[in-house]
């Protein structure tokens, strides 16, 4: 599989690289094109979820002790796994649907759409599934009850806040402002000082002196993350190229490389200033953290739910408000707890994406002639 894992990235990013040759100056608009930051909220909460929040803490230490990670330090193997060259992937999938999609309309061939929204709808369930493995990890000492109704209560309030995209947009900027609070928190309470921050982001030099090397897989766990972002780039392009407000090309690339990596690279930093001080968080901070982090989750499910519900045109006005809840409520907790009977990882639905990434290169070829004359 990570030979597989390892084509499809150089492909991916090559495809990038002639996209932004050859229509580094032309303009994409959605069809309810928002302006930048609004924008850069909504794709930040939707793509990512209580894992960037809660995961740094335990896995510097695994960056530090294993020997695959040791040609660089522990911050910019982490970062490496959540930030700048890994975007691309939603800069890839955001221009097909905003410039190929139209004119070619190959997510309308009844395979590729049912193979689409199967997987957008697996793969959401199973955002909610990790959440509710990782649960215990994150608040100690919880219930099953406690587990499985906070679950539950997460899957509920994304039904409802997909049931209109205004809801989205404000949860999205909501949950991006409360983000940048608990950088605040935790670096006050922390006691970073300017000097120590500039001396802990040195470290991230690590990664660009490395970049070519988190191409390919380091190690299976890297595999984990890159078949993650494989597995929501096609559903998390589809969503956010609607919102697209006109930019030119080779400005959007830059906008989600940088952007979304700005505040990752800040709260990894003074996340590896706790963890390289030995400094322990309070349960009051881990709270807030958890709150944020679930919010989070709220962004990334009540997004791909908005998306499937449109593209199989389960919608409100096609179900009415209480049957919509109700249905995708009953189908997306359903399926959580039915994942606990099945051996089911994202690598599997990882590799369905890089299947349908194949099928849709093999079609743009194919009809490359309807593209050029459609303009």
């Amino acid at each position: 599989m990570n030979l597989i894992l390892t084509v499809a990235m150089a492909i991916t990013l090559a495809t990038c690289v002639v996209i932004l040759l050859r229509f580094g100056q032309s303009r994409l608009k959605g069809e309810e094109p928002q302006v930048l930051t609004t924008f850069m909220a909504i794709l930040f909460t939707s793509g990512l979820d209580v894992g960037l929040i809660m995961f740094p803490l335990t896995e510097f230490p695994v960056y530090e002790a294993e020997e695959e990670y040791s040609f660089t330090n522990a911050l910019a193997i982490e970062f490496g796994f959540w930030g700048f060259l890994i975007w691309a992937f939603y800069f890839l999938t955001t221009f097909y649907f905003c410039a190929v999609e139209p004119k070619l309309k190959l997510f309308e061939l009844w395979p590729i759409r049912w193979i689409n929204n199967l997987t957008i709808i697996a793969t959401c369930a199973f955002t909610g599934f990790l959440f509710l493995s990782y649960l215990p990890t994150y608040i100690d000492g919880i219930s099953d009850l406690a587990r499985y109704g906070l679950v539950a209560l997460v899957v509920l309030i994304a039904v409802c806040s997909s049931t209109d995209i205004r809801y989205v947009k404000w949860l999205s900027v909501g949950s991006t402002v409360l983000f940048f609070g608990l950088i605040a928190l935790v670096w006050t309470i922390s006691g970073l000082s300017t000097t120590e921050w500039l001396t802990t982001s040195s470290n991230l030099g690590g990664y660009f002196a490395n970049l070519p090397k988190f191409i390919a897989p380091l190690t299976d766990y890297h595999a984990f993350y890159l078949f993650w972002w494989f597995a929501w780039s096609i559903m998390i392009g589809q969503f956010v190229a609607r919102f697209v407000g006109g930019w030119k090309v080779w400005h959007l690339l830059i906008a989600l490389l940088v952007i979304p990596s700005l505040p990752i690279a800040l709260w990894f930093c003074v996340l590896f200033f706790v963890h390289s001080e030995g400094l322990v968080l309070s349960s009051q901070i881990r709270f807030v953290m958890v709150t944020v982090g679930v919010i989070f989750v709220i962004n990334s499910l009540d997004s791909l739910t908005r998306l499937y519900s449109e593209n199989l045109n389960l919608t409100v006005p096609k179900l009415g408000l209480n049957r919509y809840i109700v249905t995708h409520w009953l189908l997306l907790f359903g399926l959580i707890l039915l994942y606990q009977l099945t051996p089911l990882k994202i690598e599997w639905i990882g590799l369905v994406v890089i299947g349908l990434y194949g099928c849709i290169y093999t079609l743009v070829f194919r009809r490359r002639a309807d593209l050029l004359s459609s303009g």
